[in-house]
């Protein structure tokens, strides 16, 4: 029989993302209704190195669901990533009575649950990440926020490139990912949509887009950039140089992972969260909780990191098609 959860640590780790604080409220309520303590541990790996480490109640977590980032915060942490800082973390677990995290981050954060596991504390991971580039799960803490924040602001964009009859390279965020450059391309009508896991770096067949479109009528040309491509202030130059057509480059940077997260988010999020704490006090250990094919479920992490994601196919066809 599984040892019974006397205590569950929760941190959040890595980049922030909007529906981490309803996670982190799910997690708190349901696993002290579960009768466990709960201690939060603040910015992440680095955090609990440091012993930032809270006692959390019921009404430590009143009035976050709205909220975007995270009230734990989040840091990156080198240090954590020898051996000698993960037995540091497990100790230090050890010493403050934790003998269950919940690490809500992408794959990086993964890899440190994962080294905690197998040091002895029990460890769940929930994907909290706006790039969507968890392969085990369909969704991601804080993807819906970030690519509906990004859809508005490329819409206003637009306003003005159709006004002055330009060229606009809008870029995303998405870190090696081009999940939030798909949907946003499809959802604004882009023209263009540059992914890191489908281009070509050729630039003349934008070019010939460009001119070839303006021959059909069309006065303005947005193309979406995906930031695992980048470079778009010098792509918008060269462009302009070759069409004649003036050109601009937005880099809409870091308020994409701000700002209230959706309703979805919000939901999805406090959903994860009370699994995650149902199956730490189930006495499992070193598993990811995901969403995959309509149901909230949970997996190995060596499975999780194991698995390999791509822009679906039919998608991109479909992105395509629609910008002619």
């Amino acid at each position: 029989m599984a040892k019974a959860i006397k205590t569950i640590g929760i941190l959040t780790s890595g980049g922030d993302a909007p529906g981490m604080n309803a996670a982190i409220r799910a997690v708190v309520r349901k696993a002290i209704t579960n009768g466990v303590t709960v201690k939060g541990i603040k910015r992440g790996y680095q955090g609990l190195l440091n012993e930032e480490i809270v006692d959390m109640q019921a009404r430590s977590v009143s009035d976050i669901i709205q909220r975007g980032g995270t009230i734990l915060g989040t840091a990156r942490c080198l240090e954590f990533k020898t051996e000698a800082g993960q037995q540091k973390g497990a100790e230090i677990c050890r010493k403050h009575g934790i003998d269950g995290l919940v690490v809500i981050g992408g794959d990086g954060s993964y890899q440190g649950a994962q080294a905690l596991s197998r040091l002895g504390i029990n460890t769940i991971g929930l994907p909290g990440t706006i790039d969507l580039d968890i392969a085990c799960t369909d969704y991601t803490i804080g993807f819906d926020t970030a690519v509906n924040t990004a859809m508005q602001a490329i819409d206003k964009v637009r306003d003005t490139s159709s006004s002055h009859e330009r060229c606009s390279i809008i870029e995303v965020m998405g870190r090696n990912a081009g999940y939030i450059a798909l949907w946003c391309g499809v959802a604004n009508g882009a023209e263009d949509i540059l992914l890191p896991e489908k281009y070509d770096f050729n630039e003349q067949n934008i070019i010939n887009n460009i001119i070839n479109n303006r021959k059909r009528g069309k006065t303005h040309h947005l193309i979406i950039n995906a930031e695992g491509i980048g470079h778009s202030t010098s792509m918008a130059r060269r462009i302009e140089a070759a069409t004649g057509v003036e050109t601009r480059a937005t880099i809409l940077g870091y308020m994409q992972r701000g700002g209230s997260p959706t309703c979805k988010d919000r939901y999805y999020a406090s959903i994860m969260g009370c699994l995650a704490a149902d199956i730490l006090c189930e006495g499992k250990t070193n598993r990811v909780v995901g969403y995959r094919h309509g149901e909230f479920r949970d997996f190995d992490i060596e499975e999780a990191l194991a698995m390999q994601k791509d822009i679906p196919e039919y998608e991109y066809k479909i992105s395509k098609l629609l910008a002619l």
